[in-house]
């Protein structure tokens, strides 16, 4: 079991719901905030997360944690007949609705306030569940990857793309300092949340990573498993299969 990290530690709430309200609080400048914080680098990762699921041909995708869409939209390159976006955030599935409709996407993605650890879809119905920097937020983690496993269908495949602890020292010690020392101060400046970008580093640190977290994926009987390093070990980039 992972050690928990919260938003708000004055709050009273479950990490659910401060979660909850962090990305409530952040949403009209998430996607700015990603593209900053990343240094553009999370463009590359997206790709690279699309790519996994190519050889697939998924027709039916879930993409938990969706927040404002970005994920969903990307993953339209794959020709599915329906995405759905799913994320616990009333504020980030309003924004994503608003990049749906700006881009006149309604017939291809569809949007719902949704808990990961309770997913409102039956068992055996996704080709494919994306989820990009949302499973070291799960309140239980074990109970959220269970959901998605149980809603995929037989072969269907899971990505997850989550910032990992890089291994080198030299890449550690700048992660490190950028994420702790000059977060905290963007977030503050540009989402005018700095809590927010500090509960971000922390989450990470005492996230279990790599092939700590491919053996989560396997316990909860996900096979075929892989995680791949990205950007010097920043993010990683795990896969697995329903049997």
């Amino acid at each position: 079991m992972n050690k928990q990290v919260v938003p708000y530690s004055d709050s009273a709430l479950g990490k659910k719901e401060q979660v909850e309200e962090m990305f409530d609080n952040i949403a009209s400048r998430y996607d700015l905030m990603n593209s900053v914080l990343s240094l553009g680098i999370y463009n590359l990762w997206k790709k690279k997360l699309v790519r996994e699921l190519k050889t697939e041909n998924p027709k039916m995708i879930l993409d938990v944690a969706t927040g404002t869409a970005d994920i969903a939209i990307a993953l339209l390159k794959l020709n599915p007949e329906k995405i759905i976006g799913a994320d616990i955030s009333k504020e980030m599935i309003a924004y994503g609705n608003k990049k749906i409709a700006k881009h006149h996407l309604e017939q291809k993605i569809e949007l719902q306030v949704a808990d990961a650890e309770n997913l409102p879809f039956e068992q055996n119905k996704f080709d494919a569940v994306s989820v990009a920097y949302g499973v070291r937020n799960f309140g239980q983690l074990e109970k959220g990857l269970s959901e998605m496993l149980r809603v995929l269908k037989p072969g269907g495949k899971v990505v997850i793309l989550e910032f990992s602890n890089p291994r080198s020292k030299i890449i550690k010690w700048f992660f490190d300092f950028y994420f702790h020392r000059i977060c905290p101060l963007l977030g503050s400046l540009i989402a005018g949340d700095k809590t927010a970008y500090t509960y971000l580093p922390l989450s990470v640190k005492v996230f279990p990573d790599g092939k700590q977290f491919e053996n989560i994926l396997q316990s909860i009987g996900f096979v075929k498993t892989k995680c791949t390093t990205l950007s010097f070990g920043i993010a990683t980039l795990y896969s697995g299969y329903k049997s």
